[in-house]
């Protein structure tokens, strides 16, 4: 199975990216990969044991920065996947694409993201991992989420001075509510942002099953609840908790992990048998590919919850 991935992702690279247009219509993501019903998506993973893979960043390489849109559609041209992003916030108020406080490390520009306007932050160029400049541009938050509509799930990072009032507003006039996940760090967190957008799906840091049953008892809707435990060890235990519940696991092989598979053989199907619903990763490709050669479907195991409801 690997090797026929490896090989559709070559034909679809040497044949076309994401917005190439046939016949005057753009033509689909090789990849797309947008759930229908992202709370049935979910139930749907956890029901069958398939997980779903998150690309860290959008999954930047050499010649592809983070956070950048060009970078979305080379992921997406080698597999189906969602793609986790940093929501900033500009001088003037405006929403972008953007993990650092500064814009140093990944564009030509120099300074804090909240001491530019957008226009300042949009005329940036973006760099790769390797402080190669490239012809690309910061994304807006609104850019992003138009690009990504019919393509994929945008998970979106929450940074320090963006509130979840301004950010769930942005969501809904893009209408994409339904297809966004937020990514916040704390129940009182999540029991907030569930407040001011009940219809939000929502990936949150969970220690322990116990964290499910307050969100459970402020009257969060446990089926828009993702459960974020972090990037240390898988836990078994606290994923078995988490499904009595309703609740999927995900977590991060972002850094060591990603590090340690990419120097033998690939874990994430193994990390995957733990109860984890969604793997974030630096490797997409290579994730999808090591959970589609071991989830015993006809083909990967996710895409068949992608019309869930």
């Amino acid at each position: 199975m690997r090797a026929a991935l490896i090989a559709v992702a070559l034909l679809a690279l040497a044949a076309c990216d994401s917005n190439q247009m046939v016949g005057g219509v753009e033509a689909p993501a090789p990849h797309a990969i947008a759930p229908a019903n992202l709370p049935a998506f979910f139930n749907c993973l956890r029901e069958h044991h398939a997980t779903i893979v998150s690309a860290h960043r959008g999954g930047p390489g050499a010649g592809f920065a983070e956070n950048a849109i060009p970078t979305f559609e080379h992921t997406l041209a080698a597999t189906p996947a969602f793609m986790e992003v940093d929501v900033a916030r500009t001088r003037d108020g405006a929403l972008v694409l953007m993990h650092d406080d500064t814009v140093d490390r990944t564009t030509s520009g120099h300074g804090a993201v909240r001491s530019l306007t957008e226009a300042q932050f949009s005329a940036l160029t973006l760099k790769d991992d390797d402080s190669a400049a490239l012809d690309a541009h910061p994304p807006t938050l609104r850019q992003a989420l138009d690009w990504a509509d019919g393509r994929t799930v945008l998970e979106l990072d929450v940074k320090p001075g963006v509130s979840y009032e301004e950010l769930a507003e942005a969501v809904d006039q893009a209408h994409a509510m339904g297809r966004v996940i937020f990514v916040v760090y704390s129940v009182n967190a999540a029991s907030r942002l569930a407040r001011v957008a009940p219809a939000a799906m929502i990936n949150v840091s969970i220690r322990n099953a116990t964290d499910v049953d307050t969100l459970r008892s402020r009257g969060v809707d446990l089926s828009h609840i993702i459960a974020w435990t972090g990037t240390d060890e898988p836990d078994s235990a606290l994923n078995v908790a988490l499904a009595q519940r309703g609740v999927e696991a995900s977590f991060g092989t972002i850094g060591s992990w990603d590090r340690s598979f990419a120097r033998g053989e690939e874990q994430y199907a193994a990390f995957a048998e733990s109860g984890l619903a969604m793997i974030a990763t630096n490797r997409p490709a290579e994730a999808v590919a090591d959970l589609d050669a071991h989830d015993g479907a006809q083909g990967y195991a996710a895409l068949q919850c992608v019309s869930a409801r």
